[in-house]
């Protein structure tokens, strides 16, 4: 891991010469990378600009969703105080950039060509009024699976690719004394667990229905049931600590035998290589049962607010050390992301890696790439935020399943 670090660690080219702002001088950067693989990749992007003389204000915010993250910054906005950067996702940034919160690095990115290498499902999420107001740091998908493959073969389970294959796993590994699935009580863990259980239920087409298009029919649909239904499997699954667990505490449980799986975007990936552990030899990835052909996804961009003028040398700077090939390689190496513009090649990346930016490319390519709901993709804050709760107040048993289609129904109703 630290091999990788220094030989990927490049400086990006300088401060265009366009730009009329004064020397670069710290960039203060808000995010929520605080576990350990996070701030591993972290440390690229402080090293690039470290090599151009700019120095890294850190201010991290503990929570794997970013939900405090943005507690902080509507406080700190209110004051009249934003931070150069803060890490954002989807709907979040089309809402800064509507209320004309956000720099224009339209310069930066005309220079740089980013209309011609960043694919147009983070460009949406990207761009306001054709104004680039942040800059994609990397592409996650949500949908995948992590296992612990000396566990799984001392229980003689192969890798499930269906429903049945995945439940009869579970039992085995229960049987076996195993916890069989590693999860954190969080409604975003649950939320983006969910977000794969509903994609295999409903299909594509189901899923942009039912958390795209928002679609009564689909909410409140038998196929809806079906997904709350084995949520209900996937709770009984779990250990009696889960509550309130970290989603990296949950990984470290599969990356020390304690469980068998774990459903978590491929952040996760991180936690395992910062472990030094190898994809194929400790550790496998793959998609959840059912959802082979359907890559449910969220972009963490970071976004620049105006600092009451044009944008600054420093925030120049760091859009540009964020887009950089190199950057975007090294960045998501070690991220367990794949890369946010598609010219940057896959030689660096591990197995892992390799399928990630396959299955993204071929995805995008027949039309199953959806924005992951429970990672602001799909629908605006108030409707994410609303189905939070009635897929955490199911998983933790205050509604069955028809009950929860049915609050499913009335709560997006009422936050659209």
């Amino acid at each position: 891991m630290r091999a990788i670090l220094k030989s990927k660690a490049t400086v990006v080219a300088a401060v265009m010469a366009s730009t009329t702002m004064v020397a670069a001088e710290d960039v203060e950067v808000l995010h929520w990378w605080t576990s350990g693989g996070e701030a591993a990749a972290l440390n690229v992007l402080k090293q690039d600009l470290e090599g151009q003389g700019i120095g890294w204000t850190d201010m991290p915010v503990a929570g794997g969703g970013g939900e405090q993250a943005m507690t902080v910054l509507r406080a700190r906005v209110t004051g009249g105080n934003a931070p150069t950067a803060v890490q954002g996702l989807g709907f979040d940034i089309l809402d800064w950039g509507n209320q004309g919160s956000l720099a224009n690095l339209n310069d930066v990115a005309a220079k740089e060509g980013w209309d011609d290498v960043v694919p147009d499902a983070l460009k949406a999420f990207a761009k306001v009024d054709g104004k680039w107001v942040s800059a994609p740091v990397n592409v996650h998908s949500t949908n995948w699976v992590w296992a612990n493959k000396a566990v799984l073969d001392a229980n003689g389970i192969a890798v499930p690719t269906t429903w049945d294959e995945f439940t009869a796993a579970l039992d085995t590994l229960k049987s076996a004394g195993v916890t069989p699935i590693a999860h954190g009580g969080q409604a975003w863990q649950d939320a983006t667990v969910f977000d794969a259980v509903a994609m295999s239920v409903l299909g594509p087409d189901g899923y942009k229905a039912a958390f795209i298009d928002l679609d009564e029919g689909t909410l409140g649909s038998e196929g809806m049931k079906e997904a709350f239904d084995r949520m209900a499997v996937i709770r009984a699954n779990v250990d009696d600590n889960f509550s309130g667990r970290d989603w990296n505490l949950a990984t470290a449980m599969v990356i020390n035998g304690e469980a068998g799986f774990q459903m978590m975007g491929d952040w996760a990936k991180g936690e395992f290589l910062n472990a030094d552990k190898v994809p194929g030899e400790d550790f496998l990835c793959f998609r959840f049962p059912g959802t082979a052909e359907q890559v449910t996804f969220n972009a963490d961009q970071f976004m620049m607010f105006d600092q009451g003028g044009a944008v600054s040398a420093e925030q120049a700077a760091l859009a540009s050390a964020i887009l950089s090939p190199s950057f975007q390689s090294a960045f998501n190496v070690v991220k367990g992301s794949v890369p946010a513009r598609t010219d940057v090649s896959d030689a660096d990346f591990d197995d892992c890696g390799k399928q990630g930016m396959k299955d993204l490319a071929a995805a995008a390519a027949s039309g199953n790439l959806f924005g992951s709901m429970a990672h602001g993709h799909a629908a605006p804050a108030s409707v994410k935020n609303a189905i939070y709760d009635v897929v955490t107040a199911h998983f933790n048993g205050e509604y069955d399943s028809e009950t929860a289609v049915a609050e499913l129904v009335d709560a997006v109703s009422i936050a659209k």
